[in-house]
């Protein structure tokens, strides 16, 4: 039996949030505007066989694969939305679930630090490299879920919501992790944007 432990649609995937993912993926990469779905399963090599489904059902593309021992998620984004969805569709047809049998997203951490102090942003930078870099000065949001998964929709309705910065979006492991920075205006309007996708995930 597989289970369904994150489930998540991306409507059309932000400028920022589409090229941290394209530094992460191994597959086809997405742009700008894709639609995208998230999905993890356990146990995790379930997922090659949901993978193949998807792939032969639809035109979506394979942006990233993970086989983890207790999970395994995939990544799959197309510029037509019917596309996904349907890929969608496919997919939970051949776990025989619904979205409502995801697992819903527990938040295990949230703060906002502001004012950041030149060495902080500094030792930061050194260690998120993928994503932009924070200045000194700024303010910065951090926010961790549980499942992984739904940090992809907290990041892209974050960027939606105001002109933040991505630092660093973690999709994979036991915790999800979005870091984003601005001001403290913008990290404010970001940090609830981020803060209500997780109270209202998006799954079509």
């Amino acid at each position: 039996m597989i289970s369904l432990r994150t489930y998540v649609y991306v409507d059309s995937l932000q400028p920022q949030l589409a090229a941290y993912m394209a530094t992460v993926s191994q597959g086809f990469l997405p742009v700008p505007g894709d639609a995208c779905l998230w999905i993890e399963v356990s146990p995790g090599m379930a997922v090659h066989r949901l993978t193949d489904r998807a792939l032969k059902a639809t035109r979506v593309h394979l942006a990233q694969q993970v086989v983890e021992r207790a999970y395994g998620s995939m990544v799959i984004h197309q510029r037509d939305q019917d596309d996904v969805r349907e890929a969608g569709r496919v997919l939970l047809g051949s776990m025989n679930s619904q979205v409502e049998d995801r697992e819903r997203p527990r938040i295990a951490w949230q703060e906002i630090i502001r004012g950041m102090t030149p060495d902080h942003t500094v030792l930061i930078n050194r260690q998120d490299r993928r994503g932009s870099m924070i200045l000194p000065g700024q303010s910065m949001f951090i926010l961790e879920t549980e499942p992984a998964g739904y940090i992809i929709y907290a990041a892209n309705q974050a960027e939606k919501a105001a002109s933040i910065n991505l630092i660093d979006v973690r999709a994979v492991g036991a915790f999800g992790r979005l870091i984003l920075a601005g001001s403290e205006a913008d990290v404010d309007e970001a940090a609830g944007a981020a803060l209500a996708a997780m109270e209202r995930p998006s799954g079509t």
